[in-house]
């Protein structure tokens, strides 16, 4: 079976496109040894992100396992997840101080 995009673990809520992907398009996610399907909602460029499930405002996204910044805004499944509506958390100085790490 052809994959589109991969994700990485499970628990992320986020997948990278492996092509360009087009608004409407149905794609087949690779996570593990297991596939899903998802409707793209607007253009993805290659190797970008989009949502694999709903991201409410607030929330991490998980990407590699790996928290790498905080929605900006609620994210609809498959919706593209970049700088329009996600915020990197690290250089920022407050992510230790809020999370318990130690800033690393």
């Amino acid at each position: 079976m052809k994959i589109d995009a991969i994700q990485i673990k499970k628990a992320d809520n986020v997948a990278t496109s492996l092509r360009d992907i087009q608004a409407g398009e149905e794609v087949t996610v690779g996570v593990s040894d297991a596939t899903s399907r998802i409707t793209i909602l607007e253009n993805i460029p290659h190797g970008h992100k989009f949502a694999v499930r709903p991201i409410p405002k607030g929330e991490t996204i998980l990407k590699y396992g790996e928290v790498i910044g905080r929605a900006t805004q609620d994210i609809a499944t498959g919706k593209h997840a970049h700088v329009q509506n996600i915020e990197s958390l690290r250089g920022r100085g407050d992510w230790g101080a809020k999370s318990g790490a130690n800033g690393i």
